[in-house]
C-alpha cells in the first residue's frame, strides 16, 4: 500500500527498493506478517541488472530485465514513493525528498551505489553514439549488441575502473561476448582491455583461468590504465597510467564508469572515511548505530558487489532485526560469499564463487575454473527466475556455495 504524509513513524524502515531492500522487507513480512515495515523507493521500474550483460550480447532483450516495482513490493509493506535525502541516526529519523521526516525503531539501508558517469571527461556527451556504449545502463546495453553485430573492423576497447564496482566481472564479460560475436561473424577487430587494476580478477585462481580466456580471443590486456576522457566525435579515449597519459583510437568503446557510495550516504553519519556505509562484515550491523543494518552495494564489506552476495546477506539482516524484536536467535553470519557467472562466450560460463579472503567455493562438484555450457543455462534461465520468484519474495534457500568443496581447498591459496 502507499502512504500519505500522515503517518510519520514505522517499526522498520527500509531505504531502497532494489534487490537488497525488497528481499529484506519481504522476508520480514514473511516471518512476521503484522510487522510495521515501510520501504522508501521512488522508482516506478525494477531492473534485473545482471541481465544487461546478456542484453549486450543479444541473448536477452532489455524488456525482459524490466518489471514494474509494484509487482514486487510486498503487499503488507508501506511504500513511501520518495527518495531519502538525509539520515539522522542519532534521532532515528530519515528525511525524504518530499520534505517528510520518518521515524523508525530499526533501519535497513540498501541504496545501491552511484555510477559516476561525469567522472570521465566528455563521456556523458557521447554515450549511446559514436561507438560509445555500456552494459551498465538499461538503455545502452542494446547499443552494445548493435555495435558487436555491425562493426566490420578497427579497434574495440573495453574499460574497467578502480574497485570497488558492482559485478567486477562485468567489464570483461562485455569483452568476451563481443569478441565471440566478432568471431562468429568472421570479422577481424583489434581487441583491448584497459583495466585500472593489476589483474584480470581479484581471486588469483580465477584470474589465471581468465588470462587464458582473453588470450584465446587475441585481445590485449593493459593493466594500470584508468579512463579519464573520451572524445566521441574524434573517437579517442585517454587513459592515465603510471608512465603518463596515453590516448587510443577506437571504433567501439565499452565503458564501465567509476563508482562510489551515493551522496546521501557519503554525507551522512553512516559513512566511514571512504564514503561507504560502515557495517560489521559478518552481522551487517552498523559499527556505531546498533539499530541500523546495511546490505548490498552501499556498504564497506570487503566482498564482491553482486546479486549473489545480496542473496546471502538478506537472511542475515532479517535474522538480526527479528532477534532485536525478540524473535529468534539472530540466525547466521555473512561469510562474504559472492559469485560472478563469467560469460566467456555465448553458451559458456565460468562460475566464479568465493568468499572472504578469496577462498574459492563451488556450488557444483566440478572445477569452477572451467567454462561450461551447463552454467550458461543457469545464468540465462535459472538465475533470472530465482531473482524474480524467490529472492525478491524473501525466500531463503540454502545454497551449497556456502561451503567449500573438499577438492577445492587448495585452490586460490
Amino acid at each position: 500500500m502507499s502512504q500519505t504524509s500522515e503517518q510519520k513513524s514505522h517499526v522498520v524502515v527500509v531505504v531502497g527498493g532494489g534487490a537488497g531492500g525488497l528481499s529484506v522487507a519481504s522476508a520480514l513480512l514473511r516471518r512476521q506478517p503484522d510487522l510495521d515495515v515501510a520501504v522508501v523507493e521512488p522508482a516506478k521500474w525494477h531492473f534485473y541488472q545482471p541481465g544487461w550483460t546478456l542484453v549486450g550480447d543479444g541473448s536477452m532483450t532489455a524488456e525482459q530485465t524490466k518489471h514494474p516495482e509494484s509487482d514486487h513490493m510486498p503487499d503488507k509493506a508501506t511504500w513511501l514513493r520518495s527518495a531519502v535525502t538525509g539520515f539522522d541516526p542519532d534521532n532515528n529519523r530519515v528525511t525524504l525528498e518530499n520534505g517528510d521526516t520518518i521515524g523508525y525503531k530499526y533501519l535497513v539501508v540498501a541504496t545501491g551505489l552511484k555510477l559516476d558517469w561525469k567522472a570521465v571527461d566528455g563521456l556523458c556527451d557521447t554515450l549511446g553514439d559514436n561507438g560509445v556504449t555500456s552494459n551498465y545502463r538499461f538503455d545502452l546495453a542494446p547499443y552494445t549488441c548493435k555495435l558487436a553485430n555491425e562493426l566490420t573492423g578497427g579497434n574495440a576497447l573495453f574499460t574497467q575502473p578502480a574497485m570497488p564496482i558492482k559485478c567486477a566481472g562485468a567489464p570483461q564479460k562485455a569483452l568476451y561476448l563481443t569478441a565471440d560475436t566478432f568471431r562468429r561473424r568472421g570479422v577481424s577487430v583489434n581487441l583491448a582491455f584497459y583495466n585500472q587494476g593489476g589483474a584480470m580478477f581479484g581471486v588469483p585462481a580465477y584470474a589465471q583461468a581468465l588470462d587464458k580466456v582473453i588470450a584465446s580471443y587475441g585481445a590485449t590486456p593493459h593493466f594500470h590504465h584508468d579512463l579519464i576522457a573520451v572524445d566521441g566525435k574524434k573517437q579517442k579515449a585517454t587513459f592515465t597510467t603510471p608512465d603518463g597519459d596515453v590516448t587510443r583510437d577506437f571504433d567501439m568503446l565499452h565503458v564501465v564508469p567509476p563508482q562510489c557510495a551515493p551522496d546521501v550516504i557519503r554525507n551522512s553519519p553512516l559513512a566511514g572515511d571512504a564514503g561507504w556505509m560502515t557495517v560489521d562484515k559478518n552481522s551487517l550491523r552498523h559499527t556505531r548505530f546498533e539499530n541500523v543494518w546495511g546490505l548490498g552495494d552501499c556498504t564497506d564489506t570487503p566482498n564482491a558487489k553482486t546479486a549473489a552476495a545480496v542473496r546471502q546477506q538478506f537472511p542475515v539482516v532479517t535474522g538480526g532485526i527479528l532477534h532485536a524484536l525478540g524473535h529468534g536467535n539472530g540466525g547466521r553470519d555473512y561469510d562474504g560469499y559472492g559469485a560472478c557467472p563469467l560469460t566467456t562466450s555465448r553458451g559458456k560460463v565460468l562460475m566464479a564463487e568465493f568468499r572472504y579472503g578469496g577462498e574459492v567455493v563451488s556450488s557444483f562438484p566440478m572445477d569452477p575454473r572451467v567454462p561450461r555450457s551447463l552454467q550458461w543455462g543457469v545464468k540465462r534461465y535459472f538465475f533470472p527466475w530465482l531473482y524474480w520468484n524467490v529472492m525478491l519474495k524473501g525466500i531463503d534457500l540454502s545454497w551449497p556455495g556456502h561451503k567449500p568443496q573438499p577438492a577445492l581447498t587448495a585452490i586460490g591459496k
